[in-house]
C-alpha cells in the first residue's frame, strides 16, 4: 500500500449511530472548518478507500469520508437489514446535522453518483454542488447492460466464461442465476459466486484489465469480497429507486453546479447515461474522456475529478 503523506491521513474518526441498529463509519481529512465536502464510495458496499482522500486539497476542504451501512467499517458488516437507498439518504442528512454542516459539496462516483443524485434530490437546500464520476442510475436496463449485453458485446469471452461457471440449467438467465446466489446465506453457495462475480466486474471497469479471466480455483480462507452482496442485495431490489427516478426528478437539481465526469469507454456506466442526466440538469457541465473506461484508477479520471472539485460550488462555513 501506498504511504499517504500526512495531510491526507485523517484528523478525526469515529462511528455514528445512524438508527435502525446500524453505525457509520466516519473519518475527517483535510482542515477542519474548511470547505465542507462529503464523499459517496461506490458499489454499494465497497467503503471509502485510502486513495479517494486524494481527491482533495487537504489546505482547503474538510472532507468526510463516510463508509456506507454494511460497508468498510461500518456495523454491522454486509448486513441487508434497513440497508436501502432511503435509509443511506438518511443517514448522509444525520451525518451533515450530527456535525453542524449548513451545504456540502457531494462527491461520488458509479455507485456513489446515484445515491448523490437520491439525496441531492432530496434535500436540495444542503447541497452546494455536485461532482459525479461514472453515472449509475439505477435501472434495470443499465443493470442488464452493465453484466450481460455490453460483456456479451464487448467481452464475448469473457461473459462465456462467466456463464460456463453456472449449472447449464442457469445459463439462460446468468445475471439472475448469480444474484440469486450471492443472496443465499449459506457460504458454500455465496462464496465462490463473490469471487466470480468481483472478478468479472473489475474486469470490466477497465479499458486494459490486469487479468480478463476468471479464477480458476478460489481459496476457501481467502478474503470474502464485499461488494458482490451488497451489490446482489441493491440489483434484486431495483436499488430502491422507482423506474427512471433520478432522471424525473432532476428538476430539483436547478440551481445546483455540477460537474459530471465520465469515460467514453466505461462498460457498466456507459455515457448515455451521463448525456441523459445532463440534458436533464443544465446546471451540470459534462466532460467526457476520450481514455478512459470505468474505474477512477483510469487515465485522466482522478486528475479531472481534482479540478472539478477545485472548481465546483463553494458552499457556506460549517
Amino acid at each position: 500500500m501506498t504511504t499517504l503523506p500526512e495531510s491526507f491521513r485523517p484528523f478525526d474518526a469515529r462511528m455514528l449511530d445512524v438508527g435502525d441498529g446500524p453505525w457509520s463509519y466516519i473519518e475527517e481529512v483535510g482542515s477542519k472548518g474548511g470547505r465542507p465536502i462529503v464523499f459517496l464510495h461506490g458499489g454499494p458496499g465497497s467503503g471509502s478507500q485510502f486513495l479517494h482522500r486524494t481527491l482533495f486539497d487537504p489546505a482547503r476542504d474538510h472532507v468526510f469520508l463516510i463508509d456506507q451501512r454494511g460497508a468498510g467499517r461500518s456495523h454491522p458488516y454486509l448486513c441487508p437489514s434497513a440497508n436501502t437507498t432511503e435509509h443511506l439518504v438518511r443517514d448522509l442528512e444525520a451525518v451533515r446535522e450530527h456535525f453542524g454542516i449548513s451545504k456540502w459539496l457531494v462527491v461520488g462516483g458509479s455507485w456513489g453518483s446515484t445515491l448523490a443524485l437520491a439525496y441531492a434530490e432530496q434535500y436540495p437546500d444542503r447541497v452546494s454542488g455536485l461532482v459525479l464520476r461514472a453515472i449509475f442510475l439505477g435501472t434495470r436496463q443499465e443493470v442488464q447492460w452493465a453484466f450481460v449485453e455490453g460483456p456479451r458485446i464487448f467481452r464475448p469471452e469473457l461473459y462465456a466464461e462467466f456463464c460456463e461457471r453456472l449449472p447449464p440449467q442457469e445459463r439462460a438467465d446468468p445475471l439472475a442465476a448469480y444474484v440469486g446466489r450471492l443472496c443465499d446465506p449459506d457460504p458454500a453457495v455465496h462464496v465462490p459466486a463473490a469471487h466470480l462475480w468481483f472478478a468479472y466486474e473489475s474486469a470490466l471497469s477497465e479499458i486494459t484489465p490486469k487479468s480478463a479471466r476468471l479464477p480458476r480455483n478460489i481459496d476457501k480462507d481467502s478474503r470474502l469480497p464485499p461488494t458482490p452482496l451488497v451489490e446482489a442485495h441493491y440489483i434484486r431490489h431495483d436499488f430502491f429507486l422507482q423506474p427512471g427516478q433520478l432522471i424525473a426528478n432532476a428538476g430539483r437539481l436547478a440551481g445546483i453546479p455540477g460537474r459530471i465526469i465520465q469515460g467514453r469507454y466505461d462498460l457498466l456506466c456507459p455515457p448515455a447515461n451521463a448525456y441523459a442526466l445532463a440534458a436533464a440538469w443544465p446546471d451540470a457541465r459534462l466532460d467526457i474522456l476520450d481514455t478512459a473506461g470505468h474505474a477512477m484508477t483510469e487515465p485522466g479520471v482522478m486528475d479531472a475529478l481534482r479540478r472539478a472539485i477545485a472548481e465546483c460550488g463553494m458552499p457556506d462555513a460549517p
